[in-house]
């Protein structure tokens, strides 16, 4: 049997054809050269260069093929820079030499350019070490493959988006390309966002750009379109005659821990839920697409947001935990909420008069990301079980990734007694010995491969900007404010009461405990 023959059916026993993607290396064209501006800082160090040696160690990225330059003002050697991110690529402290040969090859790939962000000296240079590169690997121009990470703050986005455009493009008429990566917070609000969105569109089309949110790249929300639109059971059930309300939580029991001063620019608003829970919202609540085009989803996801109406500002409850303005870098008249509470209402056929609440909050009494849809209680309750709860189906996004759907069930014994349990999918007891990826590996993947439906367009970036700065503005202007809670509590008491107006029945004494293996 011929090999390449032997490897297309090796491939098709284990996968669909659906999903070939997720499983074949990036395709060999020209030489791939991934450049990342800022590369002496906490995201690179943390989840860039990370994201990277796995996608090596993988054999998604080839060694043959691809190089990793670092880019940023400070002044240090390679190697300077292989041994700070070192300690950071090895995910198992306890086992240190479990991945050191790969580890060796992987940083051998890396080189370092010091430079400014606003001066063409620096970026001249880093393009000359690019070419040198390309050069080296017999890579004919113009089929080379640039893939600029932006892992800087906004602020500097549109001069390093202009000294790439000047200095560092590549010729794309024999197929090869350049993208940029930009990181959120993508803007303060909807006038900001759109100023930053012009700056970079006079200089790049909208398919070079890659605005990435890493919670599109996480198991747990990419299974939900999978999960909406391929069982039967959801189908007729997923619309506002069955679904009470849908909760979308984000909780740290942590607070700002020395980057005070950096979250008051922003707070929790514009932190986590423009962007983050209002991705996973469009995810819940959008119609079937027609195919699973990128530009098919993103569609879809703009008509839901397009569909939110303005926030009623007595639907909105924030908070600030005690002693957030203890930190020296946080002003002393600081209202910048760490905890808020939203409901969302969209205005179509589907979701009229369900409330989609979004709540998200630090130094809070547990961490945890999950959606729950809360279903309307059973009609005529034959079995008086209706105080223990309503049926829910729960997706927890982390940590200990789980589905399950809590219902009503008869107690074992010779009584007729009712009690909540749960139909459960726990990922760590079900997929056992099977990593899951992190979020930063699959986007990166995708950006290589030029899929853009994990990514947020400019239109969808503008229209989540719409829903939610009029109240940015109130706040920002102390037109509201910030309760007081303690930390490591549910937040403030007012959010519970808010919670419970709009519909939402909390369970009691029931606890989801994820199983053990």
């Amino acid at each position: 049997m011929e090999s390449g023959q032997w490897l297309m059916e090796k491939r098709s026993s284990f996968r669909s054809d659906s999903f070939a993607r997720e499983y074949d290396t990036v395709p060999e064209t020209g030489c791939l050269s991934i450049i990342v501006l800022g590369a002496s800082g906490d995201l690179a160090k943390k989840k860039t260069f990370p994201a990277l040696f796995n996608l090596y160690r993988q054999g998604f990225l080839q060694p043959n093929e691809v190089h990793i330059f670092g880019y940023a003002r400070t002044k240090i050697s390679d190697d300077e820079l292989r041994n700070r991110i070192r300690g950071y690529l090895i995910a198992d402290k306890s086992s240190p030499n479990s991945h050191s040969e790969d580890l060796s090859k992987f940083l051998q790939l890396i080189k370092y350019v010091s430079g400014s962000y606003d001066a063409e000296e620096g970026f001249q240079l880093l393009n000359e070490e690019i070419s040198e590169h390309e050069f080296s690997k017999n890579t004919k121009e113009g089929s080379s493959r640039r893939l600029f990470y932006l892992a800087l703050p906004p602020s500097v986005y549109p001069s390093v988006c202009k000294m790439i455009e000047q200095c560092c493009m590549n010729k794309s008429d024999l197929g090869g390309w350049t993208r940029i990566v930009v990181e959120k917070p993508f803007g303060k609000d909807l006038k900001s966002a759109e100023q930053l969105s012009s700056q970079i569109g006079e200089l790049f089309d909208e398919p070079q750009i890659y605005r990435i949110d890493h919670y599109l790249g996480k198991e747990l929300v990419q299974n939900l379109l999978v999960l909406r639109f391929a069982n039967r059971f959801f189908l007729p059930l997923w619309n506002r005659d069955n679904i009470d309300n849908v909760q979308i939580v984000f909780r740290e029991d942590f607070g700002t821990e020395g980057r005070g001063g950096y979250f008051d620019e922003y707070g929790i608003i514009r932190d986590i839920i423009q962007n983050h829970l209002m991705q996973v919202l469009c995810l819940v609540a959008m119609e079937k697409p027609i195919s699973l085009k990128p530009e098919h989803i993103r569609d879809e996801k703009v008509k839901v947001l397009q569909s939110v109406l303005p926030i009623n500002d007595e639907e909105v409850v924030l908070g600030q935990y005690e002693g957030y303005k203890d930190d020296p870098t946080v002003p002393d008249n600081s209202n910048t909420p760490t905890f808020a509470t939203v409901i969302l209402r969209i205005h179509n056929e589907r979701w009229e008069g369900v409330p989609f609440i979004l709540k998200a909050g630090k130094a809070l009494n547990s961490r945890k990301a999950e959606i729950r849809v809360q279903f309307k209680d059973v009609p005529g309750d034959i079995f008086k079980c209706k105080k223990q709860g309503r049926n829910e189906f729960v997706i927890r996004l982390q940590p200990s990734e789980a589905m399950y759907m809590k219902l009503t069930v008869k107690q074992p014994g010779l009584e007729m007694h009712t009690a909540q349990s749960e139909l459960d999918l726990s990922y760590r007891q079900r997929y056992q010995g099977v990593t899951i990826p992190e979020a930063y590996e699959r986007l990166i993947l995708d950006t290589i491969r030029g899929d853009q439906q994990h990514f947020v367009r400019r239109d969808e970036l503008k229209a989540a900007w719409e829903i939610f700065t009029p109240l940015l503005h109130k706040i920002d202007n102390g037109e509201m404010k910030s309760t007081t809670y303690q930390p490591g509590s549910r937040g403030p008491v007012e959010a519970d009461e808010l919670l419970a107006n709009a519909g939402y029945v909390q369970t009691h004494g029931y606890i989801w405990i994820p199983p053990t293996l």
